[in-house]
């Protein structure tokens, strides 16, 4: 069995989805890896991960407008403010989302359906540059 570990980094321009499907697909084809597991986890508290369709944009913009209602800026809704008024909806929408995912390797691709890509689920209003550590153990 081999093993290969990356980063991504992902950067962001507020909040938003960014697709990450591309990035990922390089580099698994890059590690000569051609059936195994995909590990993705994103070392954030305000960011999040999402396998998601990728064919069209209205979906992610649907996704945005939902948590915009589900866990919104608030001056009063929240005790932890010290970050910003966006800090403790984007702890929200990470924790009701994924900050890891597991997608199998077959063929030296990861095996997403036809409409799905991978996104960064960025939380935050401000600009970041966001790290996404990748492990594939296969062979």
């Amino acid at each position: 069995m081999q093993q290969a570990t990356h980063t991504l980094t992902v950067r962001t321009s507020g909040k938003g989805l960014y697709e990450c499907t591309r990035e990922l697909s390089d580099w698994v084809r890059q590690t000569g890896i051609r059936v195994g597991l995909a590990t993705l986890f994103v070392q954030h508290t305000s960011a999040s991960l999402l396998i998601q369709e990728n064919a069209d944009p209205d979906v992610s913009a649907d996704l945005e407008d939902f948590f915009e209602r589900l866990a919104p800026e608030s001056p009063t809704a929240y005790r932890h403010q010290s970050e910003g008024l966006d800090d403790m909806p984007a702890h929200l929408r990470s924790a009701l989302t994924q900050t890891q995912l597991c997608i199998p390797v077959v063929d030296g691709r990861p095996a997403l359906g036809t409409w799905q890509g991978v996104f960064l689920f960025e939380h935050r209003r401000g600009g970041s540059r966001r790290q996404i550590l990748l492990h594939l153990a296969g062979e």
